[in-house]
């Protein structure tokens, strides 16, 4: 598991060298800003690295990828221009492999499977719709899961996606009729206190942009009674 380099400012460091930073990002933050106006994440690590750094002016951050708001988990920035157009090309080739976990209410028709929709989003709603067949404006989208634990009431899903689509993971295991907990976008009866979705960027491997070494970076979960629950 990752160590936690940093709390500050409610920041938890996963990994931090000269070309980039890794943090778990909480439920509730926003990645980039967007129209809510809301100080988003990039902001609060840019503080971080001016702090930490006593750096004048401003501080270098490239926005590498994205979670959706309610969601949990890994976020990886680079610190240099020379790391970002590197890191984009891990991802855009996915190269760059993360794993996510999931907990869902409903036992998945199978303990593990490959699940290919088409999906296509409505801006009006910010919502996608999984079908089984391409539809028009539609985009395809591929993931595989795995039940890992059975809980008292829920089931643990790890879930690797082949292809990153909006609320891919969300709209997709919807659509077998397991939506995750919390997620009332996506089918959930009602939300967690804390208004986030039991979904978890867990593990993000990828090799360095610069020093070309394999990276392994584990997110440790949230902390509320279930997710301790789970066997980590």
């Amino acid at each position: 598991m990752s160590k936690i380099l940093s709390n500050k400012s409610n920041l938890q460091v996963l990994h931090e060298d000269n070309h980039i930073i890794v943090v778990n990002k909480r439920a509730g933050d926003i990645v980039q800003g967007d129209k809510t106006g809301d100080k988003p994440l990039s902001e609060v690590v840019k503080s971080y690295l001016k702090d930490k750094y006593k750096k004048e002016g401003n501080v270098y951050l490239g926005v590498v990828h994205r979670l959706d708001r309610p969601t949990t988990g890994i976020v990886m920035f680079a610190k240099t221009s020379k790391a970002l157009p590197r890191l984009n090309k891990l991802f855009a080739e996915k190269t760059a492999k993360k794993t996510y976990w999931a907990l869902v209410k409903t036992q998945p028709p199978k303990n593990n499977d490959t699940l290919i929709h088409w999906l296509k989003k409505n801006p009006k709603n910010n919502k996608s719709t999984a079908y089984i067949k391409e539809v028009d404006g539609s985009k395809k989208a591929i993931l595989h899961y795995n039940l890992t634990q059975t809980l008292d009431n829920f089931y643990l899903l790890e879930v690797d996606l082949e292809t990153g689509r909006h609320h891919q993971i969300r709209a997709q295991l919807s659509s077998i009729g397991c939506p995750i907990k919390g997620d009332l976008k996506y089918g959930f009866d009602r939300s967690n206190k804390d208004a986030s979705i039991s979904l978890h960027a867990r593990t993000l491997r990828f090799t360095h942009p610069v020093k070309k070494e394999e990276v392994v970076i584990t997110a440790p979960l949230p902390n509320d009674s279930l997710w301790n629950a789970c066997n980590i």
